[in-house]
């Protein structure tokens, strides 16, 4: 044991004493080296930082790398030695006789570094030899990890056309071919990743979180398009920290001890997404955890969902001394992993070996050293553990992209060797194995690949969840987790944004009448179609406006279709009985064949009123009015004839008697009458006609027939009006008639009855709106029909049913003559003519009651 940890010291004292006597022409920074016929150089920053300390002006050959090396670099530069070891034994290689050798440097995350290594790789000798590759051209250069080396390696590669692959730099500028023609890597670029990012941030809800990255072009790129397509989802940025891209920064402290006041002031934030690495998130949950505690608060509050991009999402060692508990939940961004298989072999080929194995591997010369060797009883003990611990941070992403970068160069060199001798120096250029990766696809255990036209490759990304089971600690179920500066607005309201805010800041506000959301979060609300629909203040969806009018089903409408079909039978009743009847003195008083026709009015005039009943149509609403309005025409132009046979009988004037004697024409009354009217209907009809049409209110659709011409209606109303008061006129002068035959007063009675009636019509009709508009006119003429019914016809059936003895000639005779002598004595007066004048009234009577008996 002691021989070997003095053998370390020897070996790292060279190293130094090496580097010390180093002049400007010839910096050499030591790695890990093998020989080959084609060598592929590497850079890896496998410390964290250099010493920038400089007191001079002049240029600085080479600075120390400090901080102690990062494991899962050294990983990575152990995978790329592997996947060349295994090229080496493949079958490719040895069909073409050439062997793979390589110069791995490390970059000590430093540009300058970084450059000076690849110098060393472009500025080649012929004085080499087989046991050493310094001064053999590379062909070929895997790295670097960070997309700030790279951009710049990328530059100085690009002058000698020297192909580069990264496994791990992800800035959308070195896509651009233009300015990196040589660059290409085996993974995505962070156009993808941020995309995933957002993705991610949608499917759980998540709107408002913050940022935290370094200021270099990997960070800014990441953040830049991360806050575009975030933005163009939606998503609002509370924050952004940018912390500096050195993590020996005199400024990163103070960068760090902001960021963490400025997510502990914004308990809204939720979910943060960092491009930061490891060694910043480490010391910045450590400040969180501080920050905490000096203000008195429960660990809980520091806690937050960590949306880790590629850059750290892998290393466990970011949490430190903190529990997975106190930090959140972290939710990674892996490239897509592979099998581990021959790597883990070439672990246990590793510890196996002992010392032996790592002469020209001055990374893991300086990863041995720094074990405790105090701890171990041998050199067994302590090459074990070296491997447990590399073991510890193997990640199959990264190990996947280092191995795809070797395959796809040594495939490449391949196809230029079958055609020449690749072991003379010189026979291959790097600008034709540039060419052969472009236009050339590989094959990787069992599957093909290609390089886009960008010079990527893009297997997208695994997502992965920290998980921390000791203890008995669980992670929570991130969908439980809001991360919103608003509450969402539900269905019903409306996002309002302040002027100056961000738009995921806002009030909701209730959707107006009329207006709906039928989604959460809508930035304005619907209209609804209000002609056929309507809604309430704070409305999810529109309600289709009801459909109204004087329904078969409405208790009102069924009581007035039962009168109106009772007036049908009644008179249907009636006229049947009439009929029976027909040669006895009732009837033929009643009017005779008139009576029939005043009794088919009425029915039509009943039928008229069902039609101001159910859903109004276009014929409903010709043929109510006008079937009515000729029909009670018929009916009143027939009692207007009997009310002239009256005026006629009981005339007392002979000359007067004689004027009623010719005007006395029945049926050219009754026609005339009902030609003047059904002349009214025609022109209503034929120039302006009652249509049906819908009437639009707030909730309601109120179907309803306009009249057309209101101006016909009320000529149509008002002629029967007239008729109407001509009869009332003339049988209110012939009231005194005989008891049992007085025709006089019962029109006068029906025609008081229907004048009433309608003249209450017209306020009540033009005052009134809605369902029942229709039922106005439907009571109005069923108090017609049933005034006249009850007045001029009830009566008779009394009398030909229940008073027998009064519907006979001898009766009607004994009636008229005492009728007759009571009115003869009473104008039997002082006149000289008074006698003439008794017997032609006398005459008179009994003449035009003749045809009675």
């Amino acid at each position: 044991m002691v021989t070997f940890v003095i053998y370390l010291h020897i070996t790292l004292n060279l190293i130094i004493l090496e580097t010390g006597h180093a002049t400007e022409k010839d910096t050499r920074v030591l790695g890990a080296t093998a020989p080959g016929d084609i060598i592929i150089g590497g850079i890896f920053p496998i410390h964290e930082d250099v010493d920038k300390e400089n007191n001079s002006f002049g240029p600085v050959p080479h600075r120390y790398c400090i901080h102690y090396l990062m494991m899962t670099l050294l990983v990575r530069v152990l995978a790329m030695i592997n996947a060349i070891e295994i090229m080496n034994e493949s079958p490719l290689l040895a069909d073409v006789n050439i062997t793979l050798g390589y110069r791995i440097m490390d970059s000590c995350s430093d540009v300058s570094t970084a450059l000076r290594a690849t110098a060393d790789f472009t500025q080649w000798t012929d004085c080499y030899t087989r046991s050493n590759t310094y001064g053999q051209p590379v062909m070929a250069v895997v790295g670097a990890s960070f997309s700030e080396i790279s951009i710049a390696i990328a530059r100085q590669l690009t002058l000698k056309m020297i192909p580069q692959i990264s496994y791990s730099s992800t800035a959308v500028i070195l896509s651009d071919k233009s300015r990196f023609p040589a660059f290409m890597r085996t993974i995505p670029n962070d156009e993808h990743q941020t995309a995933a990012m957002v993705s991610l941030l949608i499917t759980y809800g998540w709107n408002w979180v913050g940022v935290v990255t370094t200021d270099g072009n990997y960070g800014q790129s990441a953040l830049d398009h991360f806050v575009s397509q975030a933005s163009e989802k939606g998503i609002c940025v509370a924050f952004k920290s940018i912390l500096p891209q050195s993590v020996t920064s005199h400024d990163v402290c103070s960068a760090i001890m902001q960021t963490a006041r400025t997510i502990c002031k914004n308990p809204k934030v939720q979910v943060i997404v960092s491009f930061a690495k490891p060694t910043h998130m480490m010391h910045l949950y450590q400040e969180l955890k501080n920050q905490t505690l000096s203000a008195g608060q429960n660990m809980e509050t520091m806690r937050r969902v960590w949306l880790a991009s590629d850059n750290w999402s892998s290393s466990s060692s970011v949490k430190g001394n903190i529990t997975l508990e106190d930090i959140g939940h972290i939710m990674g961004f892996t490239f897509k992993s592979g099998d581990l298989s021959s790597f883990s072999e070439y672990l246990s080929r590793l510890e196996a070996a002992g010392p032996d194995y790592i002469r020209n591997n001055t990374f893991l010369q300086e990863f041995y050293m720094h074990l405790n060797a105090s701890k171990y009883s041998g050199e067994t003990e302590l090459v074990s553990e070296a491997v447990n611990r590399l073991r510890e941070h193997t990640h199959a992403g990264t190990i996947f992209s280092v191995e795809m970068a070797v395959s796809a160069i040594a495939q490449a060199v391949v196809s230029i060797c079958r055609s020449r001798d690749c072991k003379t120096p010189g026979k291959v250029q790097p600008w034709e194995v540039l060419k052969a990766l472009w236009m050339e696809e590989f094959k990787f255990r069992k599957n093909s690949y290609k390089f886009d036209s960008r010079g990527d490759i893009n297997l997208g990304y695994d997502v992965t969840m920290w998980r921390s089971d000791g203890g008995n600690i669980y992670v929570h179920n991130v969908v439980q987790i809001i991360s919103k500066c608003s509450n969402s607005c539900v269905p019903g309201q409306f996002k309002k944004t302040a002027e100056g805010q961000h738009t995921c800041c806002y009030e909701c506000i209730n959707c107006t009448a009329n207006y709906y959301s039928n989604n959460t979060d809508m930035d304005q609300c619907l209209n609804c179609d209000i002609n056929t629909e309507w809604s309430p203040d704070g409305s999810s969806s529109c309600i289709p406006k009801a459909l109204l009018y004087f329904s078969w089903q409405d208790g009102f409408a069924v009581v007035l279709l039962i009168f109106s079909a009772l007036g049908i039978l009644l008179a249907l009743l009636v006229s049947a009985l009439f009929l029976h009847q027909r040669d006895t003195p009732v009837v033929k008083a009643a009017g005779g064949p008139l009576s029939q026709v005043i009794l088919f009015s009425l029915v039509i005039s009943d039928i008229s009123a069902m039609l101001f009943v159910g859903r109004p149509n276009s014929f409903q609403c010709k043929a109510r009015q006008v079937l009515f309005g000729i029909s009670f025409t018929l009916c009143v132009s027939c009692i207007l004839v009997k009310t002239l046979q009256i005026l006629l009988a009981f005339q007392v004037d002979p000359e007067m008697q004689e004027v009623l004697r010719r005007l006395y024409q029945p049926y050219i009354i009754v026609s005339i009458c009902v030609a003047v009217q059904a002349a009214t209907c025609l022109c209503w009809l034929l120039l302006k006609s009652p249509f049906n049409h819908v009437i639009r209110h707030p909730t309601t659709l109120l179907e309803d027939c306009h009249e057309g011409s209101y101006l016909a209606f009320g000529v149509m109303l008002g002629y029967i009006a007239v008729l109407a008061l001509v009869c009332f006129i003339c049988a209110f002068k012939g009231r005194k008639l005989p008891q049992q035959y007085n025709e006089a007063k019962f029109i006068t009675f029906s025609m008081l009855l229907y004048l009433i009636s309608w003249l209450l019509f017209v306020p009540v009709y033009v005052t009134t709106s809605g369902v029942y508009l229709p039922a106005v006119e439907m009571v109005v003429i069923l108090i017609s029909n049933y005034g006249i019914l009850s007045c001029h016809f009830f009566p008779k059936c009394y009398i030909i049913l229940f008073k027998k003895e009064h519907n006979t000639k001898s009766a009607f005779r004994k009636n008229l003559y005492e009728y007759s002598r009571k009115n003869t004595d009473s104008v039997s007066v002082v006149t000289n003519c008074g006698e003439g004048n008794s017997w032609t009234y006398n005459h008179s009577l009994s003449h035009s009651h003749l045809w009675a008996i």
